[in-house]
Formats: C-alpha cells, sequence, structure tokens
C-alpha cells in the first residue's frame, strides 16, 4: 500500500475549448469531472496501475462529499478528515488548439487544532502499513508549514521512506527530517531555492550542486517536455519519454511521484523507476481526466523512454 497525503485537496472541473480569448464569449460541449489535489492525482494514478493507494486528506462542504465519492469509484481508500470551509474547485481550462491547460481554483478550507491532531494520528495509524507515503501538494497557510516534516519524522520511526513533492516553505521546512526523495518541477525548483536556470544544462548544474551541499538522498525535478532529472546515490540520470500529443498534462507531474514509489517499492534500480516513471507521465497525457492513465498505454510508450546517466 502506498499512502498519500493531501493537505489542499480539490475537485478538478475540466472544460475543454479551442482557445482563451479575451472578451468573448465560449463554449465548450466537454467537461470532465475528476479528484484534484497533488497526492490525491498520485492515488489515482496508483489505482490504474493496480497499485492499493489510502488518500488522507482534509475535505469540507458538498464539495468534499463529491471527492470521496470520486475517489471510491477508483478503488482508492479515502481518509478523509472533515473540516470548516470547502474543498476546493479547481476549474481546469484546457485548450485543445495550442495543447495548454489554466487554472483557475475557488473555495477554502478552515482547519482548527483538533483537526491537526486528528490528522496526526490519523497519519500514525496508516503509515504502519505502508510502504511508501507521498506528501504533495501546498499546504494552506492556516496549517503549519512543518506538517510534512513530521510526517517524514513519524514515518521514519517505522521505516517507511517518505516522497515530498511540493515547493519553497513546505519544501524547506522538511530537509532537515531528511526524505527519502525531493521532488518538485523546474520552475518550483528555482523558487524555492531562489536560482535561476534558463536552459536544461544550467538545471542539470545547479540541482546536482544542490543535491551534494545539502546531502539529499534523492532529488528528481520534472522538466516538461524535457523529461525527468534525478539525483540519487545510484547516480545522475535523465529520463525522456517520446512526445505524446497531449490532451490534458494536468496529473503528469502526479504520475511520476506514483511510478517511482510503486517500482521503488517492487526493488528496482533508479534507471528502472525512471524508465516506469516517463512512460506514465506520457500516459497520463494522453487522457481528458486529471491524473487518469490506461495501464496498455503505460506498456506500449515504456519501451521507447530513455534514460541516460550524466
Amino acid at each position: 500500500m502506498i499512502l498519500t497525503v493531501t493537505p489542499n485537496s480539490a475537485v478538478d472541473k475540466i472544460l475543454f475549448i479551442e482557445e482563451w480569448v479575451t472578451g468573448t464569449p465560449m463554449r465548450t460541449d466537454r467537461i470532465v469531472t475528476s479528484v484534484g489535489g497533488k497526492g490525491l492525482d498520485s492515488s489515482v494514478t496508483l489505482s490504474h496501475l493496480g497499485v492499493e493507494t489510502v488518500g488522507l486528506t482534509f475535505v469540507a462542504g458538498a464539495t468534499g462529499e463529491e471527492l470521496v465519492r470520486l475517489l471510491e469509484a477508483y478503488g482508492i481508500i479515502p481518509e478523509p478528515i472533515w473540516v470548516d470551509g470547502e474543498t476546493r474547485t479547481a476549474h481546469v481550462i484546457v485548450e485543445t488548439k495550442h495543447h495548454r491547460h489554466s487554472h483557475i481554483i475557488a473555495g477554502q478550507l478552515r482547519f482548527t487544532e483538533n483537526h491537526i491532531v486528528q490528522f496526526m494520528q490519523r497519519y500514525r495509524t496508516r503509515v504502519q502499513a505502508a510502504q511508501w507515503v507521498i506528501c504533495a501538494g501546498s499546504i494552506p497557510d492556516s496549517l503549519p508549514q512543518a506538517l510534512y516534516r513530521d510526517c517524514v519524522e513519524e514515518a521514519a520511526r517505522v521505516h517507511v521512506p517518505v516522497l515530498i513533492d511540493s515547493q519553497r516553505s513546505a519544501i524547506l521546512e522538511t530537509l532537515p527530517a531528511d526524505p527519502a526523495i525531493v521532488k518538485m518541477n523546474w520552475e518550483e525548483f528555482e523558487w524555492t531555492f531562489g536560482t535561476s536556470a534558463p536552459t536544461l544544462e544550467d538545471l542539470k548544474h545547479q540541482a546536482r550542486e544542490l543535491f551534494n551541499e545539502r546531502n539529499l538522498k534523492a532529488l528528481v525535478l520534472t522538466c516538461s517536455s524535457d523529461g525527468i532529472l534525478a539525483f540519487s546515490a545510484q547516480g545522475a540520470f535523465h529520463a525522456r519519454p517520446p512526445r505524446q500529443k497531449s490532451v490534458n498534462a494536468a496529473g503528469a507531474g502526479d504520475a511520476v511521484s506514483s511510478a517511482l514509489t510503486w517500482r521503488l517499492s517492487m526493488g528496482d534500480h533508479w534507471p528502472e523507476a525512471l524508465k516506469w516513471a516517463g512512460a506514465t507521465s506520457a500516459a497520463v497525457v494522453l487522457t481528458e481526466g486529471t491524473a487518469d492513465c490506461h495501464m496498455e498505454d503505460v506498456r506500449r510508450i515504456y519501451p521507447d523512454v530513455q534514460v541516460e546517466t550524466f
């Protein structure tokens, strides 16, 4: 079982239009409702990969009820903590002409100290049965920014590795706890560590320096069409899946977290795990739903994923 932690849950309403034209009426005849929130998106992909997964998350209101129903429909085991406010609705605008997507987000969760106590109690119980934990997404301002650090420390007590996928203070607060994998995208890397990497070669150089200076166990950076960079004790790797004709790229980065933890839990070395991660991420962009994929697409793409050392 892989446990996912999502402090900032959402329901995605994906609207497909040809092109966003400011100041004009726009119509869509395709609206897809999906699970949202980075950790839960990883659970969605894990469900398609045939991996048992529990989604620990905060939810509220009617949108929270809808989210729990969506999780159950995927076969994900929901572990909801009910709080005040309303679960976010993320309106994902997909422009089919340009193969790009944008988010408009509404809704906000409100927390009390008791909600945080409930969260840690549920987490301590669930982590004991997990092979990996994925903590992903932003942490609402009203929650402690050290929440992920607490998760890593609790998991370490029962020898369970944790992947952290976030940015800025949520990452910086967690680094002293020594998570098994620190993951983010190219832009988030620049934001978090106050750097500028105009080219992929610049990013490789800066990421390697940070990996060594911070003595990280592993660092993974998703780079959109440029693939995945990974630094670990086994070496530095660049995974490049073949380009796909994108339908909806939302959740592709979260699929990398899913495939990595799945394959590492199966005993794969990093090059092999990254090959699966590249194939899974590429398969996600072929579907309309956030983080959805088809195993037949993953297996079809897998042989064509290139993984190189650098």
